[in-house]
């Protein structure tokens, strides 16, 4: 060492800011999972007003009002990233159309294959209408749109094997279902729209909302 060098302390590895996005997400994912409370809800309300889905106008109406519950839960466990004033509408119109659709294709049956093709038919309309409610920043927004068919149906079937008794024609699948869903989902919608959350000076959290776009930095 050269004299009047300075030493140099040794350099510490903190390895806590990287463990910082793998946290936010575990948080944001569990919100959305616990989300899952909505289904059951929204099932018992759609018959509660439609009564069993037993031809189009039950499906409709009982689609819509199961639909209003789950958009609502969602849009609550999303953490800001889905804007209420869209989402739940769309997941209202989308549930209410998809069902009279599925429903009327399979005659109203309740058999294994027939529940999962009706969850397959009720996810095209429903996705294709959520796509389009998601917020401008979500990024291929219509991966969500081609992945609610196949979710639905994996729904039904949860629901289904699970031993609900699928034959009162519910609106939409049962807690199993549910359970499946939301976990498959939230990883879904992490991908297309990850949660953020940024600083202002004074190191305040700033969450960011659907409507609005990030605070910018100032240098």
């Amino acid at each position: 060492m050269k004299p009047g060098s300075a030493t140099r302390p040794p350099v510490e590895m903190n390895m806590m800011p990287n463990s910082v996005p793998s946290q936010l997400f575990l948080r944001t994912w569990l919100l959305w999972f616990a989300g899952t409370l909505a289904f059951p809800i929204a099932g018992l309300a759609g018959t509660a007003v439609a009564g069993p889905v037993d031809d189009a106008g039950a499906a409709l109406v009982g689609g819509a009002v199961a639909g209003l519950v789950i958009g609502a839960g969602q849009a609550l466990a999303s953490r800001r990233r889905l804007d209420p004033r869209r989402w739940i509408p769309a997941t209202a119109v989308g549930m209410g159309a998809g069902l009279v659709v599925g429903a009327w294709a399979v005659g109203y049956d309740t058999s294994l294959p027939d529940l999962a093709a009706m969850g397959a038919l009720t996810g095209l309309v429903l996705g294709a209408a959520q796509a389009l409610a998601l917020p401008s920043r979500a990024t291929h927004r219509w991966i969500w749109a081609i992945a609610m068919p196949a979710l639905w149906a994996l729904g039904w079937t949860v629901t289904t094997l699970g031993g609900i008794h699928v034959e009162d024609q519910f609106t939409n699948y049962g807690l199993y279902g549910a359970l499946t869903f939301s976990a498959l989902s939230g990883l879904l919608l992490h991908r297309l729209l990850p949660y953020r959350e940024t600083t202002q000076p004074g190191n305040t959290p700033v969450v960011a909302s659907p409507t609005s776009p990030l605070p910018s930095r100032k240098g």
